[in-house]
């Protein structure tokens, strides 16, 4: 299996040679918790989530990629934003493909199942907000999650 490198305003990062749209969920539970996973590919702590496929919509990526990471189903309610940010490239060194940031970041409540690890997530969590705070995690990923919890009802544009 091929790893995932982030990069960041990096001025020795690879050049991108790809834009895919890709969903990223914040799931909460009716405990206030949020499900969390840590990714196979570079141990990072995230949000579920992956890239849109041709025929579905943002909403269907979003219940797919949730429940095939985490075996959680889930409802989506709200956006919370849009990051593009050209300075952040991920490497996918599997294929060498250099991809340019495109996330949307929505917000779901889960309505069934019970977190199982897949092929992408090492583990599979709740958390309450004060145990995720010192996971090892992107910083992509931790402004994401801050943006959830610091801008309730706004739409964020990166």
């Amino acid at each position: 299996m091929g790893r995932r490198i982030d990069y960041y305003d990096d001025p020795n990062a690879p050049k991108a040679n790809s834009l895919v749209p890709a969903v990223n969920v914040v799931v909460e539970n009716d405990k206030g918790e949020i499900l969390m996973i840590r990714r196979t590919d570079n141990d990072n702590w995230a949000l579920p989530g992956g890239a849109i496929d041709i025929g579905e919509s943002v909403a269907q990526a979003a219940i797919r990629e949730t429940k095939e990471e985490t075996g959680i189903d889930i409802e989506v309610i709200n956006l919370v934003g849009i990051y593009s940010d050209p300075r952040h490239v991920i490497h996918y060194t599997s294929n060498n493909e250099v991809r340019q940031e495109f996330s949307i970041l929505l917000t779901a409540r889960a309505v069934a199942g019970t977190p199982v690890t897949s092929d992408e997530s090492r583990e599979v969590r709740w958390l309450q907000r004060v145990d995720y705070k010192d996971l090892k995690m992107d910083p992509s990923m931790r402004k994401r999650i801050s943006d959830y919890e610091t801008h309730p009802g706004s739409s964020i544009i990166n």
